[in-house]
């Protein structure tokens, strides 16, 4: 099976806690959470000023649960010789036993933060909604040190990632009890995400993340008895006299990501110019037989036969680009197709296959085109959204963005295509191809170096190979896994 970093919506984890609590004395969960939240505070002091003692810490506090950790948290940084000092934003509704506690270990109350080292972001729980009210935006944009978020950074929408309005954007979020779906989909606000255990029993989870090792493990390299056929064969039909770059780019990785064949149906020359290895024909018809097509890059809006007799056939198929163009005017040559499905649009296409602007909850979004239609969508993004209609919904958090650059989904079609060809489902497909696009566009970036620069789509598509193979050095043995 392959491993997973799951996350939890509010109202799971709501009905976990209220599970936890007829199992555990009052206070013991806020007292784990906030144990958990002083460590990696004294954790982020250590790092970037060389100790804990004597060091400075702000807090920053809201109503309820949420600042009663933060309050807790700060009296034990207190009896760990921090200094510290808490804004109460809401001071009629703060958590008495917390507030107690913290004066109790000789925490300060002041109207405004002084000088500190580091502030945490004890604002807004998991059942806040909305952004920052201006009294703590004003608090909040004035901070010029690192911010550790409480359970989530505040301002930002728990289920959704959705940021409406002023919000914080944390170095570090502790987390706890588990992963909610906010540190899949802001990222960015996030900062590092770390999770401290409470101890509850979770359901089955609705939005996932493969775990990068399982993805190398999983990963389709030549067993002892393949060949070129048995390994997969993946069709592209992408590129054309005016978009000859799409075709080299899709093409070039498929021939990348696996070890199987590659056939080219199209009247771009600059393919098999750039990639000898590629078995090329000049038409669909005439291509041969493949186990998984990708459709779409580069191939114009006049392919649209094209396109209806390549989803006519029981293969896997990837559509994206101008494939996606041509669904988006006849959305029914792929609804309710029964081969696996993999549209593979940005915020735009996606908006033109609906008809509607994405919206906040993209993740809602995704998973209705996908029962809708009957296909796997592959929402791009940081945060890229793959769903796929009764299953779990995966996210992949590309770490950064430099991957946002011309020609770099004609890449990450190609792979799912292989991938596909190969036998792998869609889902995983998709979210694994998602993850390999990723670290490519990562190393394309730093290529050996700290700071990364901006990069195209052909570093990007160079830098296929080492990602495959750096996340094959991550997997697991067979000694570590007992077999």
């Amino acid at each position: 099976m392959v491993a997973r970093r799951d996350y939890f919506t509010v109202d799971q984890v709501r009905a976990a806690e209220a599970e936890l609590f007829t199992r555990v004395p009052d206070g013991v969960p806020m007292r784990r959470a906030a144990f958990g939240l002083a460590r990696v505070v004294a954790d982020e002091l250590r790092s970037r000023t060389g100790g804990v003692v004597g060091r400075s810490v702000g807090l920053l506090v809201g109503s309820g649960d949420n600042g009663g950790d933060g309050l807790w948290a700060g009296a034990m940084l207190r009896r760990r010789g921090v200094a510290v000092q808490a804004v109460l934003l809401n001071p009629e509704r703060a958590h008495a036993q917390g507030l107690s506690a913290f004066r109790q270990a000789g925490g300060r109350v002041v109207d405004r933060l002084g000088e500190v080292d580091v502030v945490v972001d004890a604002i807004v729980g998991i059942s806040g909604k909305g952004p920052l009210r201006p009294a703590a935006a004003e608090v909040v944009a004035a901070i010029d040190v690192p911010i550790v978020s409480a359970d989530l950074p505040s301002g930002v929408d728990p289920d959704t990632g959705a940021i409406e309005g002023p919000a914080v954007r944390a170095d570090v979020t502790v987390t706890f009890g588990s992963y909610k779906p906010v540190h899949a989909l802001a990222p960015a606000s996030c900062g590092r995400i770390v999770l401290v255990p409470i101890g509850l029993q979770l359901p089955a989870p609705t939005l996932a993340q493969l775990d990068p090792a399982e993805v190398g493990a999983e990963w389709p390299v030549p067993g002892a008895f393949d060949d070129k056929y048995s390994q997969g064969v993946t069709g592209i039909c992408a590129g054309s006299d005016k978009y000859p770059g799409a075709g080299v780019l899709c093409t070039g990785a498929a021939v990348a990501a696996t070890s199987g064949m590659v056939r080219y149906a199209g009247s771009d020359t600059e393919v098999v110019e750039h990639l000898p290895e590629v078995v090329a024909a000049p038409s669909i018809q005439q291509t041969g037989r493949v186990q998984a097509w990708v459709f779409g890059p580069g191939v114009g809006l006049d392919a649209r036969d094209g396109l209806a007799r390549i989803l006519a056939t029981d293969l896997p198929v990837v559509v994206d680009a101008d494939g996606l163009s041509i669904l988006a005017h006849e959305p029914d040559l792929v609804r309710d197709r029964r081969a696996p499905t993999v549209l593979t649009p940005h915020t735009g296409e996606f908006a033109r296959l609906t008809g509607t602007t994405l919206g906040p909850d993209r993740v809602a979004a995704v998973r209705r085109l996908a029962e809708q239609w009957g296909v796997t969508v592959l929402l791009k993004g940081r945060a890229t959204v793959i769903a796929t209609p009764g299953e779990t919904t995966l996210v992949n958090d590309a770490g950064a963005s430099w991957a946002a650059t011309a020609g770099s989904g004609d890449v990450l079609a190609g792979i799912i295509g292989a991938l596909l060809a190969a036998g792998k489902p869609p889902t995983w497909a998709a979210a694994a191809a998602a993850r390999v696009h990723a670290l490519a566009a990562n190393l394309a970036a730093h290529d050996a170096q700290t700071a990364g620069a901006p990069i195209s789509a052909t570093p990007l598509l160079n830098h296929v190979r080492p990602a495959v193979r750096l996340l094959r050095q991550l997997a697991p043995t067979r000694e570590q896994q007992g077999t």
